[in-house]
């Protein structure tokens, strides 16, 4: 989870002022609003993502808008946008890009087509229904932010964002991602069923009119960059960091889990908490931003063990008893 600097010297220029900054991130929650009713925490949390240079994966039920929900969230920050439809005939070079021949005024010659992953934010919808080879096509881009290809290799664009969505793995034709791709998505967001009231305006407001609610663009992605070294400065207590760092350790000693969460969750944890202080214009990370995130940067990094299971328990109900004796 190293920090990435920009070549562009600009961009180092871009963002000095902190509150304009935020408050541009603000809007950008505004924008996505007019088109997502409801799910604020998981907007929050989606914007908690960028700003902290990480990746997100999105699970729920089909038709609940997360696709319109990451497609939006990059309309408004001004960041190019792909989107990757898995299947199981899906290739790697579907996603990564392939070498084609081409005609030119010298003869023919070989050049690499990129793929759709040669984007500031690409969505891997409904990825655990892509087969387990194409779906680690995805962890260099990931994890080095750059794609190997006929023994090249090709940088991704900067800033770089994989947002994939999935299924619950109890629905046919899903396959369990690997744990080495899983512990590479800094949050793991669980979209939940809208409210009563959510739901009527949400089928009012697409079914009157456009069938696509307008949003305005609110953040460049020069500023982008500049939030994400500011969120890099926000300070931590040292006594705040050790909680993050004893919660992430407690799951490698509990009886309930199988299989605990490594030092990268410690690093997710504390770097999201960062970026949430900053969201809520705060400038010290609080137990609050420890609290809302424990769950989603954890509940996939873990596996509850068979009696565990048994008895109904899930990943969040540990995490948030290892919590309650934390904070």
């Amino acid at each position: 989870m190293s920090e990435r600097h920009t070549d562009d010297e600009t961009a180092v220029e871009v963002g000095d002022d902190v509150d304009a900054l935020q408050a541009k991130v603000e809007q950008a929650r505004e924008q996505v609003g007019k088109r997502i009713v409801g799910q604020q925490e998981v907007v929050e949390q989606l914007l908690v993502t960028i700003l902290a240079d990480g990746n997100a994966l999105l699970e729920s039920n089909p038709g609940l808008g997360k696709t319109t929900m990451v497609r939006t969230v990059a309309e408004v920050t001004d960041l190019s946008f792909s989107r990757i439809q898995n299947t199981p005939d899906l290739m790697p070079s579907d996603i990564t890009g392939t070498e084609i021949i081409r005609e030119t005024d010298t003869g023919r010659e070989f050049v690499f087509e990129k793929g759709p992953v040669f984007a500031n934010v690409v969505l891997a919808d409904e990825i655990n229904r892509a087969t387990p080879k194409t779906q680690a096509a995805l962890l260099e881009a990931m994890q080095e932010r750059q794609v190997t290809a006929a023994g090249e290799t090709y940088e991704l664009p900067d800033p770089f964002f994989v947002l994939a969505t999935q299924n619950p793995i109890d629905q046919g034709g899903t396959y369990a991602l690997p744990e080495a791709q899983t512990d590479r998505f800094m949050l793991k967001l669980l979209v939940d069923y809208p409210e009563y009231d959510e739901e009527q305006t949400i089928v009012d407001l697409y079914t009157k009119g456009s069938e696509t609610v307008p949003v305005e663009q609110t953040i460049t992605r020069e500023e982008i960059r500049a939030a994400q070294r500011h969120v890099r400065d926000v300070p931590i207590a040292d006594d705040l960091r050790d909680t993050a760092i004893e919660l992430v350790r407690a799951t490698r000693e509990t009886d309930d889990i199988e299989f605990g969460a490594s030092p990268r969750a410690s690093m997710a944890l504390v770097v999201a908490a960062k970026a949430r202080a900053f969201l809520h214009t705060r400038s010290h990370v609080s137990e609050d931003d420890i609290r809302a995130l424990a769950a989603p940067v954890l509940r996939h990094r873990i596996i509850l063990d068979f009696r565990a299971e048994r008895e109904g328990r899930t990943p969040d109900g540990v995490i948030d008893e290892l919590l309650a004796e934390r904070l």
